[in-house]
């Protein structure tokens, strides 16, 4: 964890794909943004002048089966939550999204490509300290069986995760991640989205994962793993999670300083705690350079481990 300035990208980078809910082809170009600007998404290809969207849970319009972003007209992009996530992972403050379709194109179902363009564009510091949001209490959401909740911790920003699948195949996993750029390139970037095929015809006729396929989603059947390949990390379901709740909590605006915990979680569970901590303004406060170096200790290591507990199904809404 750096405490001390902001950063942005040197020069543009853009991916191509589809939409994993779409099915749309769509390019994603990242690119540099000034001091305090945040991470704004520019909706460009519509009829009539490009539209812009802050990256703020303010501004999130739908957590179904995905984080979805708009204003007062309407949804401008979905499926933000990978992009976003490697944006966190990778320390970077400021940055422009420009993406010419309604989805963030999926790619190989995690945030490996989106490293791959913020490598390609380059890093750049910038001369303003950065700031952080630092939890001040525990704040905690029940939703059904879900449960989460965001805490002080004096390690930066940790993500503690808990699930598990009726289905055999996925089953209990949990996995805790300290945030840091090289741990999330290694540990959490390469993390697939995940679903059963039970839920494909049900997705499909409802409108959804029209662009999944064995190339951008770890898929299950009642005994197997079905893509050919097999897993990246033997809980790569639980490390998913973790990489969804950092693109996710990434619309707090600014980096977190605490520690967020999710049981039987998804979308709509993050969005959930992350809006309730922002209202409440003795839960927190922002901090700016050595001042947030001294709230803290060195980043720790990251851990896994087993737990108890019932999920819904992989793909289904607040758990894609």
């Amino acid at each position: 964890m750096k405490f001390s300035r902001q950063t942005t990208l040197r020069a543009q980078a853009s991916v191509a794909g589809v939409g994993v809910h779409s099915g749309l082809p769509v390019t994603l170009t990242l690119g540099p943004a000034p001091i305090d600007a945040g991470l704004v998404f520019v909706r460009t290809g519509l009829e009539g002048s490009d539209r812009e969207v802050q990256a703020t849970a303010e501004q999130v319009i739908a957590t179904d089966f995905a984080t979805v972003l708009g204003d007062r007209n309407g949804p401008l992009v979905s499926t933000a939550e990978h992009v976003l996530a490697a944006l966190r992972g990778m320390g970077v403050d400021n940055a422009t999204i420009e993406v010419d379709g309604p989805e963030v194109p999926i790619m190989d179902g995690s945030a490996a490509a989106f490293i791959a363009a913020i490598d390609q564009a380059g890093i750049v510091t910038q001369s303003a300290q950065r700031r952080f949001i630092q939890v001040l209490k525990p704040i905690s959401v029940k939703i059904g069986d879900s449960f989460g909740e965001i805490r002080p911790h004096a390690n930066g920003f940790r993500v503690e995760v808990e699930i598990d699948f009726t289905n055999p195949v996925i089953g209990q996993q949990a996995y805790a991640f300290d945030l840091n750029p090289e741990g999330f390139r290694r540990e959490v970037g390469r993390a697939r989205t995940f679903g059963l095929m039970s839920d494909v015809a049900r997705l499909w006729s409802a409108g959804y994962a029209l662009g999944a396929s064995f190339d951008n989603t770890v898929v299950f059947d009642d005994e197997r793993l079905l893509n050919t390949e097999g897993l990246r990390y033997a809980d790569e379901c639980a490390r998913h999670k973790v990489l969804d709740v950092i693109g996710d909590l990434a619309l707090a605006g600014l980096p977190l300083l605490g520690v967020y915990r999710s049981v039987r979680g998804g979308h709509k569970l993050n969005h959930a705690v992350l809006t309730a901590l922002l209202a409440d303004r003795t839960a927190w406060r922002v901090v700016e350079g050595e001042a947030a170096r001294r709230t803290t200790r060195p980043v720790g290591e990251v851990g896994r481990g087993i737990v108890g507990g019932r999920v819904a199904a992989a793909f289904g809404p607040d758990v894609s």
